[in-house]
């Protein structure tokens, strides 16, 4: 929590008290990890619709936040992205939303979202999912090479579509853009 007397910019602040963190490394990604947290104000467990009335433990008395964090030698946290839009190709985690600010430097006026797909040969494989309607992987790789972005993080296939799924909040809707790029894997 970043607060009145403890406040850095570009973090969300520090942990509260009675609060541990840990983080689990990820390769490639040096002085950052996934953040896992332990203290009196978690969660016990998680109620679901799958097993009504039944409280199932989250496991040890760790809790996994599903966020990649840094955490700076003054206790400050800073989000880096989270676990489930990384991708993971050949060993190397790749940032989806870092592929998404790729895209979104070339092509400013449309909407893109990057997503992972299983691949037999690398683990996973990116897919760029975009409203450009010419939008094409030899001109992003072209780009990227101009940026110095190595050619890992160029989505291999590119899914158009007339417009990217949203969520009522006005965010993009991920598990929907995931699948709509999964139903089309065979025509990428």
């Amino acid at each position: 929590v970043n607060t009145a007397m403890y406040n850095r910019t570009g973090t969300v602040g520090r942990l509260l008290p009675g609060m541990e963190a840990k983080l689990d490394p990820i390769p490639d990604m040096e002085g950052a990890g996934r953040l896992q947290v332990r203290g009196p104000n978690l969660m016990l467990g998680y109620l679901r619709a799958t097993n009504p009335g039944v409280l199932e433990p989250q496991g040890d008395d760790w809790f996994d936040t599903g966020d990649i964090v840094a955490i700076d030698a003054d206790g400050f946290i800073a989000i880096r992205g989270r676990a489930k839009r990384f991708a993971k190709i050949g060993g190397e985690m790749i940032s989806l939303a870092a592929v998404e600010a790729l895209a979104s430097g070339l092509w400013p006026d449309n909407t893109h979202v990057c997503v992972a797909l299983p691949d037999a040969r690398k683990g996973e494989s990116l897919v760029l999912v975009t409203d450009k309607d010419d939008a094409d992987t030899a001109a992003l790789a072209a780009y990227a090479r101009a940026q110095g972005v190595a050619d890992l993080w160029v989505p291999k296939a590119l899914l158009v579509t007339r417009q990217i799924p949203i969520l009522g909040s006005g965010k993009v809707d991920y598990a929907a853009t995931q699948e709509m790029a999964h139903e089309a894997r065979p025509l990428l």
